[in-house]
């Protein structure tokens, strides 16, 4: 890989916007309509951007949204990447690392502890020291037949939302979903109306606009969902995002969603790890898993920050050896000490119980990947039998971590 002389890195300027969309609709093959373009624009603006130029000329860019991520316990400012590319007469020249490297250093000036972003390759960022902190998984139910229950849903009615009322209504349920589950940004009102219910999907143009449903008065659960017509009374129900406070009401709304009329088949992607769906199904055969993926990729910028600002669910104390090429700080033996959900970080000059890369750190930081899991795999080191089951005691959340929002 050989670096032009004349490519640096540096912020870009509002005037050159316009230049990093062309180029990102350039490497993504796309060509937005005029709104989503205004859309993208505002976001850029809004956004942190790196820009990487050969002469004067713009070769690739990099943006970082301001955001808050929910971390077991409570919530960290989070650097989310998006619109990262590189221009296609400048592959493997070291674009890509040099804006990485800015961007980490931009994390440090703007505090931020954490970065996140959706892979479009997921074999790019691991070598950056991203790991996958949260996983998904897309559940299918054949709806052509009734969906048969094992538990009771709750009866009482449900109502269709206008989405213009969606924040206002939806925003503080969501919110509490944050407090239980890590991985989740807080979402502004311009990101409910101009990201999630966003009227024309940007994937696929002929489902319908957003639909929401809600049960309770106060809210006690909702799913978004959108529909298309096959033209033969068979068309797909898509579920971008269900929230229920038990599982009578979850069994109410998978119960609504399965028998909208003209449709077949319910398609829920990016359904958490642990939700419960399979097992209140009586008929596992009409609701099967389809496929599980990494979710949000995680970046601890600031190991000691992102480690001491998390809540943990038992005492530990391990010296943890950390590789971190790109982050030397993050570097070397460390003693990870827990006591009373607080955790402090040290340097430590004894050997080290558990030897790992800060990649496989943060896929278990916010408790979806266990050590042991990793052990076993051969990407974590266990030194001291036993030390990875204790970290793991320590890291468990009572919730998966999950997250639907793409960037």
């Amino acid at each position: 890989m050989d670096r032009h002389p004349d490519l640096h890195f540096r912020e870009l300027p509002e005037t050159d916007i316009d230049r990093a969309l062309a180029l990102a609709y350039l490497v993504f093959h796309e060509s937005p309509e005029d709104d989503r373009r205004k859309h993208h624009h505002e976001m850029l603006r809004e956004s942190a951007r790196i820009g990487a130029y050969d002469g004067d000329r713009l070769v690739g860019s990099l943006a970082a949204l301001r955001f808050t991520l929910s971390v077991p316990g409570g919530e960290l400012p989070c650097a989310g990447v998006t619109m990262v590319n590189v221009a296609p007469t400048h592959r493997r020249r070291g674009v890509l690392s040099g804006m990485v490297a800015e961007l980490y250093r931009r994390c440090g000036t703007e505090g931020w502890p954490l970065a996140a972003l959706w892979a479009s390759e997921a074999v790019i960022y691991g070598r950056f020291g991203f790991g996958h902190g949260t996983r998904g998984q897309t559940i299918e139910i054949d709806s052509r037949t009734p969906l048969a229950l094992r538990v009771s849903p709750d009866e009482r009615p449900l109502r269709l939302v206008d989405p213009t009322e969606a924040p206002a209504l939806l925003g503080p349920y969501y919110e509490r979903t944050r407090e239980l589950r890590a991985g989740r940004h807080a979402r502004s009102e311009a990101w409910w109306r101009e990201e999630w219910l966003v009227e024309k999907d940007e994937e696929d143009g002929d489902l319908s606009p957003p639909r929401i449903v809600a049960l309770g008065d106060p809210l006690a659960g909702y799913a978004v969902y959108r529909t298309k017509s096959d033209g033969e009374g068979c068309g797909p129900v898509r579920v971008d995002e269900l929230e229920a406070d038990t599982p009578a009401v979850a069994a109410a709304l998978w119960r609504y969603l399965a028998s909208i009329d003209l449709t077949g088949t319910v398609r829920a992607w990016g359904r958490p790890m642990d939700d419960p769906l399979q097992h209140l199904a009586a008929d596992r055969d009409q609701v099967r898993v389809t496929s599980v993926f990494p979710s949000l990729w995680l970046r601890l910028v600031d190991v000691p920050g992102a480690l001491r600002a998390r809540s943990w669910a038992a005492d530990v104390d391990l010296v943890l050896d950390v590789t971190d090429t790109h982050l030397p700080a993050n570097s070397g033996p460390h003693r990870l000490t827990v006591s009373g959900g607080h955790a402090s970080w040290e340097p430590a000059a004894g050997p080290a119980d558990l030897a790992l890369d800060v990649r496989e750190l943060a896929s278990c930081y916010l408790g979806g990947t266990p050590v042991a899991e990793l052990v076993r795999a051969g990407l974590v080191t266990e030194h001291t039998p036993g030390a990875a089951a204790a970290l793991d005691a320590a890291l468990r959340t009572e919730y998966a971590p999950h997250t639907v929002d793409e960037f």
